[in-house]
């Protein structure tokens, strides 16, 4: 059987509460008016019963036999007057001198609750009789000497749900017939705004919607996290959750107490996307796209796509330090035959005293920067690097010269070999680059790797052509380069960026035709420092 449309469903659902909240308000409404009918027909009840007790003709005829042909005519009267139900006179003998059956006049009364009356006592009760639920109010007859001499009863029906209602039909049927149309109105724009807060959908259709979003979420091999304005998950899918190797369900809790060093709620503060930023996050290195979510230009949330870099990054870190030693044999390589080439050409020339003092200095030389290096650079990849960069300098007739009071022993918090060798491997390209189309001599660059307990420094310094002063503030925008023909625009912009990872600063010296300074500086946690051997 085809199921009713949701709107259907919720229009019926709204006007069935507008119709029982019609007939709870109805019964209230009678209860109430029942009540004060009551109240009001005690009132009326017991003034009547006194009317009727204080009568001479009635204090007269009760005292006489067959007085009721005088007091049943007048009761009648007063009855109609005043709209009671019946009253009934009597004499202490409980002789009925008038009541509504004409029959029973003359006979005598039996009801359970009249003695208190012929003790003079003046009260109300309720009884169900034939008519119904009736009050009843008992008034004795006194004469002038104020001997009780009889007693009278007034009664009155309390008017049921059903005679308060006919007495109201009226009424009734107008607010019943305003309360249906209103309603009808109300279920229908009701249903209808519903509608289009559901995008016109079923809950079938949404539920499967949901079904297929949550099974896409889990099946994607990147990482995926939502988050709230509140910083609450509303995503958490499993490839992100065997990244960070948890287990359980996260939707609902705080990010950070989950994630402790998590980035995503930055972007609901800042409310920028940002696009393939390498970042380490419990100790994971990630590539992660944050994005905020927005509804109708309204922030909402945001949402992290992320894929693990860990792996990848050990891998990186030496394939970086391999290629910078196949770097550094290379040049090596090309040296020594070069050196070959001199050494043979010198005995050939019959001098080989001076061939063999070459070959012994080139030797000395290679020995001394690899030891001094080994002894200083306490990482590999970083003394590859720096090997492999002297040698390419003496290639392109630059002398490239490490201090020799460096030293460096551990990377700075947040920071690894790769982000290491990055940034060294750039600032010292750059520095090479400086140098083109010039015509000095000595052509120098000066490396300087310093660091102490609490502060990791780096200077790198060139005499070569300096930067304009007016690409000293686009000087790390990402693309902005000032050689056109072979810069990529990356470079500084890649070194900015692991400064700011690793909570650094930089500053720069340059003056144009003179030179330029690179100095970086980080803090150094001890708890956190990473060993760099």
């Amino acid at each position: 059987m085809k199921q009713l449309p949701i709107r259907w469903k919720i229009m019926i659902l709204s006007y069935a509460v507008v119709i029982f909240s019609l007939l709870i308000g109805g019964i209230v409404i009678v209860a109430n008016i029942q009540q004060t009918e009551e109240r009001d027909l005690r009132l009326r009840s017991m003034n009547t019963a006194r009317t009727v007790a204080e009568l001479s003709d009635i204090k007269s005829a009760v005292q006489q036999p067959g007085g009721w042909k005088t007091v049943d005519p007048v009761v009648d009267e007063i009855r109609i007057i005043n709209e009671s139900n019946y009253i009934v006179v009597m004499n202490m003998d409980k002789v009925r001198f008038s009541h509504p059956v004409k029959e029973k006049i003359g006979t005598l009364s039996a009801g359970a609750d009249e003695d208190p009356a012929f003790a003079e006592h003046i009260y109300f009760s309720k009884a169900k009789g034939e008519i119904g639920t009736v009050i009843r109010a008992f008034v004795p007859i006194k004469d002038a000497d104020l001997n009780q001499i009889g007693v009278v009863v007034v009664g009155n029906k309390i008017p049921g749900v059903f005679d308060i209602m006919a007495g109201l039909s009226k009424e009734i049927g107008l607010i019943v017939l305003l309360t249906l149309l209103f309603g009808l109105a109300g279920s229908f724009l009701l249903a209808n705004h519903i509608k289009r807060q559901m995008f016109q959908l079923e809950p079938f259709e949404i539920k499967r919607m949901h079904e297929e979003r949550t099974a896409t979420f889990h099946a994607m091999n990147e990482g995926v996290i939502a988050i709230d304005n509140n910083e609450i998950i509303t995503i958490f899918n499993e490839k992100a959750k065997k990244v960070f190797k948890v287990k359980g369900s996260f939707v609902g809790q705080p990010i950070r107490a989950v994630l402790s060093d998590t980035r995503l709620p930055e972007i609901v503060e800042t409310n920028e996307a940002v696009y393939n930023e390498e970042i380490k996050v419990s100790g994971k290195v990630i590539v992660s796209t944050r994005i905020p979510i927005r509804k109708d230009e309204e922030l909402i949330g945001a949402v992290a796509i992320f894929q693990d870099r860990t792996e990848a990054a050990k891998l990186a870190e030496e394939l970086t330090g391999v290629k910078n030693f196949v770097e550094a044999l290379r040049v090596q390589s090309h040296e020594h035959m070069n050196k070959l080439h001199t050494i043979a050409g010198l005995i050939q020339l019959g001098k080989p005293e001076k061939a063999l003092q070459l070959a012994h200095n080139s030797a000395e030389e290679q020995e001394n920067v690899t030891n001094f290096l080994n002894d200083k650079i306490n990482n590999d990849a970083v003394a590859g690097l720096l090997l492999s960069k002297i040698k390419r300098g003496k290639e392109l007739g630059i002398e490239m010269e490490v201090d020799p009071n460096s030293h460096f022993a551990a990377f700075p918090n947040e920071l690894d070999q790769h982000d290491f060798v990055l940034l060294l491997g750039n600032l010292i390209e750059n520095a090479f680059g400086s140098f083109e189309g010039m015509e000095i001599d000595p052509k120098r660059i000066d490396v300087s790797i310093e660091q102490s307990e609490g502060m990791c420094a780096i200077l790198v310094e060139d005499n070569g052509s300096g930067i304009r002063p007016e690409h000293l503030p686009k000087l790390y925008e990402k693309g902005f380069t000032a050689n056109k023909a072979e810069g990529t625009g990356y470079g500084l912009y890649l070194v900015k960026q692991i400064v700011d990872k690793g909570r650094g600063e930089i500053q720069v010296l340059s003056q144009p035709d003179e030179g330029t300074s690179f100095l970086i500086t980080f803090p150094m946690d001890e708890e956190d420092e990473a060993y760099a051997g």
